[in-house]
């Protein structure tokens, strides 16, 4: 029936109207997908308990990319049974709404770790970065000694959170101000952390690494690792639709 109207020997024979053709279907496709963005306000739900990085976890975070981490480990749960029975919940989009860059992916050689934090201790951690195999004997993961015994040279945070305040993470004023303050101070046991837990909520205060006598990349490193998939309750929190 079709054949009737339109020949598709012609089209599938000439390169530049079969080129003209695709061009045209593409077009409407890219719209269909494209002009409804134009007419709704966000396209990220706010989730209650989502925060950005405290300085420690972001400084962390920051040597998890230098070591390449995310190279075989994915911080994207998706919703299929097997990852969710493995992993837990499934990704919220909005708990990567303050990473630049985010570390979503597919790509797993290691487990997803996007809720790996509070699943193993400190003692777990530290053991398996310097020596996977005394944990995990089938691990292939390099080993990772001397983040125990690097101390921390973060540089200056407060310009590294105005630069993130800068692209819309929401960090204050008095955010910035204590910055560098507030990296030492969440690593510091014995620190008074009130103001800081107030302003990063389920911020984790202790020494991290085992060594209470230093400030190391391990302690920044473990910041980052506990605290991923631990601020926000997935299966109490209802979405709310972000306010521009």
């Amino acid at each position: 029936m079709a054949s009737r109207f339109f020949d598709h020997g012609k089209l599938e024979r000439n390169v530049s109207l079969l080129g003209i053709a695709a061009l045209i279907v593409v077009a409407i496709g890219g719209i269909v997908e494209i002009a409804p963005l134009f007419w709704i306000d966000n396209t990220i739900e706010k989730v209650e308990g989502v925060r950005p990085y405290t300085p420690l976890e972001l400084a962390g975070r920051n040597i998890y990319i230098r070591e390449g981490c995310y190279n075989c480990h994915s911080q994207m749960i998706r919703p299929f049974r097997d990852e969710t029975e493995r992993y837990g919940h499934y990704s919220l989009a909005a708990e990567s709404m303050y990473d630049h860059p985010f570390q979503w992916g597919s790509k797993r050689t290691g487990p997803d770790l996007a809720r790996v934090g509070g699943r193993y201790s400190d003692e777990w951690h530290v053991q398996h970065l310097k020596d996977p195999r005394a944990v995990v004997p089938e691990s292939i993961m390099p080993t990772y000694p001397f983040l125990a015994e690097r101390d921390l040279k973060a540089g200056d945070m407060a310009a590294h959170l105005t630069a993130l305040s800068d692209v819309g993470v929401p960090y204050s004023k008095e955010d910035v101000a204590k910055a560098d303050a507030d990296l030492v101070a969440q690593a510091d046991p014995s620190a008074d952390a009130t103001d800081l837990v107030k302003r990063y909520p389920k911020a984790q205060i202790r020494d991290f690494d085992g060594d209470p006598g230093k400030l190391t990349e391990m302690d920044a490193l473990l910041a980052y690792l506990q605290m991923l998939g631990t601020l926000v309750d997935v299966n109490a929190a209802e979405p709310q639709e972000v306010e521009r």
